[in-house]
């Protein structure tokens, strides 16, 4: 994609971008922007997806069939949860403890078998075409709603595996670039710079973008992407500056209790950080946890390192919010791109199959306790209503106060709705 604009001249915030930010470390200014919209009046104020990348068997998991065949049902048992009607695997006792904070959609379904294609579709509500970017889900909450000056309105832990599409580069997330260790400090680059001179070196950079603004003044008349500039850049030195976003991003700050019950994992100690940002007014969190593609010795991965940390994180993430009284006010979604196969391979593995998987969903005036959907006798595919990903990510801004029918105008001035197809779920939220 060329990075001149139509005159052939290189746009004042692409010169930053490739080049003197490059340098000086300020990339915030390329990714992040105050929203300009008025705030929305839903019950959520903000988001968590937790992505769980690669995709997770839902029969060893949420949707588990313990009547199947040996060969379809694998070798976990089921356990009671909280919830009536609702077993889920043996290898999640705290999400089990807990099952009355959330709800389980089973059955969920698509038919995008590949990696990047089910990930574009989840986590942007619209199915991948070929002639448009659609936006992540994070880069339309930037859009719509307000954040203050000082706080990213979208952060990715570690980054964001889907961008901001046809809105620009200036809806897209905040990369941490790296997740918090357990028992380690965590450091986010050009936010908990090391040294007393933190302050003195921002305010350069910022001196420094005033002088190109300046310079570059002259071609304002003729680039349209120089539109917003001045507050784009303003906004990421607010965020560099503020004390605010640097403690919300300490998770030291928290005491040894609360360390202990997310556990050490990385979804975990990502789950911790998440619960501070949106405390904090963040108003997106995407968390994208790997490993979860499980071609080869499925079971025992799940086992010994999926499965643990995802049923302490997530347990740990719903009962603090809850405890803190942010619950009710923040969404939280956990999925996979796709499921897994319902029959076993020769090497204990389970292959990609987006015709049914799960989603657990929680929080923000969602309706918990409750399991929505199946799938058939041998979790292959919806038994009767098809939920899609178009469903749920239209069930989240509807929650936000966001209309998922809005029209937006990409570049070239095509109207597109935010969630082409798919509506709200009325058993979560009506």
């Amino acid at each position: 994609m060329s990075i001149l604009n139509h005159h052939g001249v290189l746009g004042r915030r692409e010169f930053l971008r490739l080049g003197v930010l490059g340098t000086t470390g300020l990339t915030l200014a390329n990714y992040l922007q105050a929203a300009n919209a008025g705030a929305a009046h839903g019950k959520a104020r903000s988001a968590i997806f937790i992505h769980l990348a690669g995709g997770p068997s839902h029969l060893d998991t949420f949707d588990p069939k313990p009547e199947g065949p040996t060969d379809i049902r694998g070798e976990f048992s089921t356990i009671e949860t909280k919830t009536a009607g609702l077993r889920i695997s043996e290898q999640l006792p705290n999400l089990a403890k807990c099952s009355n904070l959330y709800s389980v959609l089973r059955g969920v379904s698509h038919n995008l078998a590949a990696h990047d294609l089910g990930q574009n579709y989840v986590l942007s509500g619209n199915r991948p075409t070929a002639g448009l970017e659609y936006p992540a889900m994070g880069a339309v909450i930037t859009k719509e709603l307000t954040v203050d000056r000082d706080l990213p309105p979208y952060v990715a832990i570690p980054r964001a595996n889907v961008g901001p599409g046809y809105l620009g580069v200036a809806y897209g997330a905040f990369d941490t670039n790296a997740a918090p260790k357990a028992g380690q400090p965590f450091v986010v680059r050009g936010l908990t710079a090391p040294g007393a001179s933190t302050t003195k070196t921002v305010s350069r950079r910022h001196q420094l973008l005033k002088n190109l603004d300046n310079r570059f003044g002259s071609f304002q008349s003729e680039d349209q992407l120089l539109a917003g500039l001045d507050q784009f850049s303003q906004k990421a030195y607010d965020i560099l500056q503020s004390s605010r976003t640097r403690e919300a991003f300490d998770i030291a700050k928290e005491s040894p209790e609360i360390h202990k019950r997310f556990g050490g994992s990385s979804l975990g100690q990502s789950a911790l950080l998440a619960s501070r940002l949106v405390e904090a007014g963040v108003r997106f969190v995407t968390i994208t946890d790997g490993g979860w593609d499980t071609h080869q010795d499925n079971f025992n991965r799940l086992k010994e390192k999926l499965l643990p940390g995802l049923d302490q994180g997530v347990s740990a993430l719903l009962t603090t919010l809850e405890e803190r009284g942010l619950l009710k006010e923040t969404v939280v979604i956990v999925t996979g791109e796709f499921g897994r196969t319902p029959k076993i391979n020769k090497d204990t593995g389970r292959d990609h199959w987006p015709r049914a998987m799960f989603m657990l969903v929680a929080g923000g005036g969602i309706r918990p306790g409750q399991v929505i959907g199946s799938s058939d006798e041998t979790g292959a595919g919806p038994k009767d209503t098809t939920i899609t990903p178009d469903d749920v990510v239209a069930t989240l801004f509807t929650t936000l106060g966001i209309d998922p029918t809005k029209e937006y105008h990409t570049p070239i001035g095509r109207p597109v709705m935010i969630v082409r197809e798919g509506k709200p779920i009325p058993e979560l939220i009506g």
